[in-house]
């Protein structure tokens, strides 16, 4: 099921609500939801740059304890991409 991205007043919101000191303290059900704090986690990789698992973990872990429920959310919601042995991000928001 297909569903509308959400203003930057939801956004906001959801920040608000599942991330209210910077750390995720549980992932939405719905989707929309979860894909803006995968976006919010995603911000932390710079784009263009290679990251080992480890060196992902450690900027995860400031996001959650549950490392992996993160990377492969990130990648499975097309955040970041991976082969054998690195990460990289490939989409999400950046500041301009």
């Amino acid at each position: 099921m297909w569903e509308e991205p959400l203003s930057e007043r939801e956004r906001r919101k959801v920040l608000r609500k599942y991330m209210p000191h910077g750390r995720i303290t549980a992932l939405p059900v719905r989707r929309a939801e979860r894909l803006v704090l995968f976006d919010q986690v995603a911000r932390a990789f710079e784009p263009g740059v290679r990251y080992t698992e480890a060196e992902v973990n450690a900027v995860l872990a400031g996001f959650s304890a549950d490392l992996a429920v993160l990377r492969h959310g990130l990648v499975d919601e097309g955040f970041m991409e991976r082969d054998r042995s690195r990460y990289w991000r490939c989409g999400g928001t950046v500041d301009l």
